[in-house]
């Protein structure tokens, strides 16, 4: 094998920067606006058109994409939403800023996404929305979903977060829910650095969300409640500094206009996986419901502990130790010291806690190259191999 010292490491995600990104980034440089300038718009239009929402509202980052759409959508203390233990913890957070609860409904233990039964088992005369995460970006069961909201009269703000470009029954995430959350970390679909956005097709979410990133502050002349005179603005409730820059915008335009072939890598690099791991007696390769398209964010096995001779760690220290970048999404989100310290107590969600014991991301971003990923296959083949003990049945 090729020395360690010699192959360069590979990190479970990273961007694609091109020059043409750049260019882009060096013409608003010269360029008079830096911030809250026109290129913030015209990110926002093309992320509307792509996902086929009517609206979008770009932010500082995807969790402040999250906060805003919680107060966007009224929630406030004393007020409970359910979201999944399976996720980073911004998804929970932006509820605890709203001063509610976050109630953790359980897995789906095939798709790995918010089972919509345990949902319903969750509700309560308190409860106000819903925040499904699409997991990896494979599509929550949004019918489902949807149909629980309206009989409960619930918000639905999904958490695409994983799933810029993916599709539920031929619809793009971004269009269904009352609002969509997106984030543009550098380990996601597209980059603006930092960077997020909510997406919607209601007026008066959008309206909410465009004055709650600006310090709750409007210049708009049919909100003023004084005079209309050409230098006043008023601030109408505590809104936060949530604006993204023009800068950064001109980055996200020159890479959603990748996004497609950004989305077309990932899958073929995804089939590849499939394909050699799927014989594997250690491991399950990801299930794809038949309603959902992913767009693969993440690519993750479950290991099959009963049929090797360690444990988790083991194998991930292994393949660390090839210069490989495994990683493990996520630690529950109410195994936190922080969520214990509020009364959250393992036993919650018997699925995602056996699912996390399980659970191995390997590489899979744009960029790899065809000798990164045979040599990830590799890897993992003969580390498994080598600990398998018992076949499948």
């Amino acid at each position: 094998m090729e020395k360690l010292e010699q192959r360069k490491f590979i990190p479970y995600g990273r961007q694609w920067i091109e020059e043409d990104d750049i260019e882009a980034v060096v013409e608003v440089l010269r360029g008079d606006y830096l911030t809250t300038g026109p290129k913030i718009r015209e990110f926002e239009e093309k992320l509307a058109q792509y996902t086929g929402a009517k609206y979008a509202v770009a932010v500082s980052n995807g969790t402040a994409a999250l906060h805003a759409a919680c107060f966007a959508a009224g929630i406030k203390e004393g007020d409970e939403v359910i979201t999944t233990p399976i996720t980073f913890a911004a998804s929970a957070n932006c509820v605890l800023y709203m001063g509610a609860k976050p109630v953790f409904a359980d897995i789906d233990p095939k798709t790995y996404n918010i089972d919509p039964e345990d949902i319903k088992a969750k509700i309560t005369s308190k409860t106000k929305a819903i925040i499904p995460v699409h997991f990896t970006g494979q599509p929550c069961d949004m019918d489902e979903i949807l149909k629980i909201a309206q009989e409960y009269d619930l918000v639905v703000i999904d958490d695409g977060a994983h799933a810029l470009g993916a599709e539920y029954k031929g619809k793009k995430i971004g269009s269904m829910a009352d609002m969509t959350t997106f984030s543009f970390h550098p380990v996601k679909h597209i980059t603006t650095g930092e960077g997020g956005a909510i997406t919607t097709n209601n007026e008066s979410f959008y309206k909410k969300l465009l004055t709650f990133r600006t310090h709750g502050i409007t210049r708009d002349e049919q909100e003023l409640l004084g005079p209309k005179d050409p230098w006043y603005y008023e601030q109408h409730f505590l809104g936060y500094n949530y604006r993204i820059t023009d800068i950064e915008a001109a980055l996200g335009i020159s890479q959603l206009n990748k996004s497609d072939k950004f989305l077309s890598l990932r899958k073929q690099y995804v089939r590849q996986y499939n394909e050699a791991f799927r014989e594997l007696d250690a491991v399950d390769i990801p299930f794809q419901a038949d309603f959902a398209d992913s767009s693969w964010h993440l690519y993750i096995i479950r290991l099959r502990l009963e049929n090797v001779d360690c444990n988790r760690k083991q194998i991930f220290e292994e393949l660390q130790s090839r210069n490989i970048g495994v990683n493990v999404h996520y630690i529950p989100v109410y195994y936190h010291p922080y969520y214990s310290q509020l009364g959250y107590k393992k036993g919650l969600c018997p699925n995602a806690e056996d699912l996390y014991e399980r659970i191995i991301t390997l590489p899979l971003f744009p960029k790899m190259e065809e000798e990164d990923v045979q040599y990830v296959i590799s890897s993992v083949k003969e580390v498994l191999q080598k600990h398998t003990t018992v076949k499948k049945i």
